[in-house]
């Protein structure tokens, strides 16, 4: 520890810790609604990498109103004590919630922003020196726990509040790059599946050309491309000589990819699956072993529950050129066949019609249900014109290209974030030498 920092024990800490509502208190399920009045924070919204919305249940007005305690204040930060022990979350202004409640997994930690600032307290949660000292109090086996109790006895570093600021700045200015390409390339991606449910779901341009309309934002030569009525097939009213296919017909689902046994290559594990976004956070290197193996432009969905239902899915452009990546055995790879582009099986990945079908389909007891690669089999699509999934392609592939970019520049400065954590928050460096490195690293 540096020289003028003390350490002070959690209890001692110029903060408070705040559980949820327990017992009688606890909310039922007749308390829960789908109006979205108070967000009531589940084990899945708190995760490694802080908040993740992607499944929310909210509360009623009125349990909100009857429950004495866990209600977050902004700049609050949350800290899971139960089965995931040690995950983080900061509730700042870039959440777009603002009613949230904790459960009884969770605390809240509340300090006193004159002596201890809130986003360092966020920054300290993180690091190996705290998750170190979690895991010594740790109890349970099949749940872990770590009681208020034991919270208490932890030790948190006190940095002058200037040098907390400082190391505040520094590694908060690298999160809020990485959140500002998390945005960027949700817009981007948005923007593509919002064409291929125009174009390959609703028929969008088809509809329009039956009314009588211009299709919507496109010239007249684009909208030629498209036809002018709509017959009948197994899935309904569909373009005018577009055809309905078996998956397989137009998308490979498993094709074979080479890799050797213990050959040292990328691996994706299902915790780094993302849940929005195309781009896993973190790939690492990995003796190969057993799983599935992907190359660039493949797309991956999780099969297995609860993983599918929330949407576990990537898009492979993390690997070099001519590289073999591999992940969990509960993985579907999915990979289109000319002249579909690459990110068209992505697309469709995302959509609800295959999530729907996808999780209809899944086998196996209560808790380990998964989607057999088989069943794929039975799912139908749309086959499109080669000029139309042509133009499709050169609509999409940049966008997907950019997001990429921003994705490879998110991960390196997560880890130029990583390395300096430990070291700013110990004191092993000091501020001054933390800004020369990060200028020398970004």
């Amino acid at each position: 520890m540096a020289g003028e920092w003390t350490a002070l024990s959690f209890a001692d800490a110029p903060m408070e810790i705040i559980d949820g509502d327990r017992g009688t208190n606890y909310p039922k399920q007749s308390d829960f609604d789908k109006r979205g009045h108070c967000l009531f924070l589940n084990a899945g919204n708190v995760t490694t990498t802080g908040f993740n919305f992607s499944d929310c249940a909210f509360i009623t007005e009125e349990k909100d109103a009857a429950l004495r305690k866990g209600k977050l204040k902004r700049h609050d930060v949350i800290l899971t004590t139960r089965g995931t022990v040690g995950n983080v979350a900061y509730f700042d202004e870039s959440v777009h919630f603002k009613n949230i409640r904790i459960n009884s997994g969770m605390v809240i930690m509340r300090p006193v922003p004159s002596d201890l600032l809130p986003r360092f307290l966020y920054l300290f949660l993180q690091s190996n020196n705290f998750q170190n000292q979690v895991a010594r109090f740790l109890t349970g086996s099949a749940q872990p726990q770590l009681p208020i109790r034991d919270i208490n006895r932890l030790e948190i570093p006190r940095p002058p509040i200037p040098e907390q600021r400082a190391i505040a700045h520094i590694l908060g200015t690298l999160d809020d790059k990485i959140e500002l390409n998390r945005q960027m390339n949700e817009t981007l991606e948005a923007m593509a599946r919002a064409i291929f449910k125009s174009w390959f779901v609703d028929f969008d341009p088809v509809r329009a050309k039956v009314e009588g309309r211009k299709p919507f934002g496109m010239d007249a030569e684009t909208a030629a491309l498209f036809p002018d009525s709509f017959e009948d097939s197994e899935l309904g009213k569909i373009p005018r000589g577009w055809r309905v296919v078996p998956l397989p017909e137009v998308i490979e689902v498993n094709p074979t990819r080479a890799l050797r046994k213990s050959v040292e290559a990328p691996y994706l594990d299902m915790a780094n699956m993302p849940t929005r976004g195309h781009s896993p956070d973190k790939v690492v290197d990995r003796a190969f072993g057993s799983g599935m193996r992907f190359v660039n432009g493949d797309t991956l969905v999780a099969r297995i529950t609860p993983c599918l239902e929330n949407g576990k899915t990537a898009f492979v452009d993390f690997l070099d050129d001519g590289q073999v990546g591999w992940g969990s055995t509960e993985y579907i790879v999915l990979h289109p066949k000319a002249p579909l582009p690459d990110e068209f099986a992505y697309c469709l990945a995302r959509s609800t019609e295959f999530r729907d079908f996808a999780i209809q389909s899944m086998t196996g007891s209560s808790g380990r249900q998964r989607v057999p690669a088989e069943s794929l089999h039975h799912f139908r699509i749309v086959t499109v014109p080669k000029p139309v999934v042509e133009l499709f392609g050169r609509l999409i592939t940049p966008l997907f290209a950019h997001s990429s970019t921003a994705s490879k520049e998110s991960r390196t400065l997560a880890a130029l974030r990583d390395t300096l954590l430990p070291k700013l928050i110990s004191g092993e460096i000091r501020v001054k030498d933390a800004e020369k490195f990060a200028e020398a690293h970004v």
